[in-house]
């Protein structure tokens, strides 16, 4: 049985006030029934670790480097993120691919960086509207997740997330059916290429404006375990709410 989750990405938001929303939550979700996995900058993520210390939520990164350590400035190594309190951190977000031109082999060499460090690997697959639009979804999808997934992964250590890029932060939500046929696509290429006992192990995310007003319905779409959220993740009330949707579901 997948235990469900709901990750936060807080992205390039946050400073120290920032951490009261994190304590809110933590007094809110004191043993919550999902995982809960919140995502803050990483000025704050060592803070963070200990403002949810022995509470049901844990903390993550939002990027690593695919090196241990080396001359690579204002990088973070996988084993730095552990040091800090962390026990995921978020690879190959449509936002790195973007701004930072991360190919599939750079997101797969920092996921195998992120397992052999002892942390859970989110890795964010998805399309543009003009791939979409151009019926090449499930074709991208294909792609990412032979280039970006190491052979060493497991329902322990790997997490996919599902975030549509003409998703993120509009406000516009793919149908029901066009998650469920691409979770249900992920899911049978995980299995196809791990093995059923893995591929049906591994949690499988939504991202892409996920708010309380639609997670209920999120949730109950096929193989979604969870969500990966980005602006409603940063105000207590609204993550909150999701949360609670998720434990529902």
């Amino acid at each position: 049985m997948r235990r469900k989750l709901a990750a936060g990405n807080w992205k390039m938001n946050g400073t120290t006030a920032a951490l009261s929303e994190l304590e809110v939550l933590a007094r809110s979700f004191p043993s919550p029934t999902v995982d809960v996995l919140i995502c803050p900058p990483a000025t704050l993520l060592h803070r963070a670790a200990e403002a949810v210390r022995d509470t049901g939520i844990t903390v993550g990164g939002q990027d690593c480097h695919a090196a241990t350590s080396g001359a690579h400035t204002g990088d973070i190594s996988a084993d730095m993120l552990v040091d800090a309190g962390a026990k995921a951190v978020i690879l190959g977000h449509s936002e790195r691919r973007e701004d930072h031109d991360e190919q599939n082999e750079d997101v797969r060499a920092k996921a195998r960086a992120a397992m052999d460090a002892g942390l859970k690997a989110i890795i964010c697959v998805g399309e543009s509207l003009e791939q979409r639009e151009a019926a090449n979804t499930l074709d991208i999808i294909g792609g990412q997740l032979s280039g970006s997934i190491p052979d060493q992964s497991t329902g322990e250590n790997l997490i996919v997330a599902y975030e549509p890029i003409w998703a993120i932060g509009t406000g516009k939500v793919p149908t029901l059916n066009e998650i469920g046929e691409v979770h249900d696509f992920i899911r049978a290429r995980l299995e196809r290429r791990f093995g059923e006992g893995v591929g049906r192990s591994v949690r499988l995310l939504y991202g892409g404006s996920v708010k309380p007003s639609n997670a209920t319905e999120i949730f109950g779409v096929s193989n979604v375990d969870g969500a990966l959220v980005g602006g409603a993740s940063l105000k207590a009330t609204d993550f909150s709410a999701i949360v609670e949707a998720l434990e529902k579901a």
